[in-house]
């Protein structure tokens, strides 16, 4: 059994100069990743998944637990990131707090069963829910149009609590918010796009804390860690992007009550197309 915080060295031929270039990397990613996160509603960890897997692969960490150890260190993030943004959020205004209430508990749930499901599969069954879900997304917001409803009104219980269920298990395997999908939802049946985005920022934390609790328990003394890491949590990859990515959430917050509804539809296209395409080459080429 190995300590619960691992203390195996990262790649000794990694130059001083490349861990300099790479914290480097880390600090960027967190204040993108902040920014988007406050500008869509999201965690933004479909910014900081690439970034932390190409990290990995960097540190020569095991191929069999990089996507895993990418997910509960985005997860981490996600906690304070998503927070800082919801607040923002409710400062301007447009948050549904009985909205918020009534799917809460089941995307808890959702994130439960997902947490489970992610610490016991392999890292190329993740890249592949991302590639198809955040495909399916991309292309829905892109080409999109303002007459799509399947509805002029939410339906009664239990779908969209039926559907909720669903976002938590996918948001855990993807490391993001769950507002890409909450919001897609809502505007499929009538709900204006900003009043959306401000209530399903409030998802971040409802995803992020539990989904981070299950991967740390789920890489609980995986002799294959490196150094800084509690499960599948690195402490130190964590510890350079939060401050980033705090400081730039509340200006993305600020940026989407004074952007137009198709540029945010466009935003929300452009960012889970490309991380879509990202782990549609790491699949192609293995």
């Amino acid at each position: 059994m190995t300590a619960p915080l691992a203390l195996l060295p990262l790649a000794a031929d990694v130059s001083f100069g490349t861990l300099i270039f790479m914290a480097s990397a880390l600090l960027l990613a967190g204040a993108a990743m902040g920014f988007v996160a406050g500008l869509l509603g999201i965690g933004g960890g479909g910014i900081l998944v690439p970034v932390l897997y190409e990290v990995f692969s960097v540190l020569d960490v095991d191929a069999a637990i990089r996507m895993h150890l990418a997910l509960g260190t985005s997860l981490t993030v996600i906690v304070p990131t998503s927070l800082r943004g919801f607040q923002t959020h409710i400062k301007q205004g447009g948050v549904e707090f009985s909205l918020l209430r009534r799917i809460a508990p089941y995307i808890i749930v959702g994130v439960v069963f997902g947490t489970l499901f992610a610490s016991n599969v392999e890292s190329w069954v993740l890249k592949v829910v991302w590639v198809f879900f955040g495909g399916s997304l991309a292309l829905k917001m892109a080409l999109g149009r303002d007459d799509w409803r399947l509805g002029n009104a939410l339906p009664k219980f239990p779908w969209p609590e039926f559907y909720c269920l669903f976002v938590g298990f996918v948001s855990v395997l993807m490391s993001i918010a769950g507002a890409s999908f909450v919001v897609t939802y809502l505007t499929l049946y009538n709900r204006p796009l900003l009043p959306s985005l401000a209530t399903s920022s409030g998802l971040g934390p409802l995803v992020a804390v539990p989904g981070m609790l299950g991967l740390v328990i789920g890489g609980w003394g995986d002799p294959s860690l490196p150094q800084f890491s509690l499960g599948y949590v690195n402490l130190l990859a964590a510890a350079l992007i939060v401050p980033a990515s705090v400081v730039t959430a509340p200006m993305g917050a600020r940026l989407a009550h004074g952007v137009s509804k198709r540029a945010l539809e466009l935003a929300f296209a452009g960012f889970l197309g490309v991380v879509a395409c990202r782990f549609a080459v790491s699949l192609a080429i293995g």
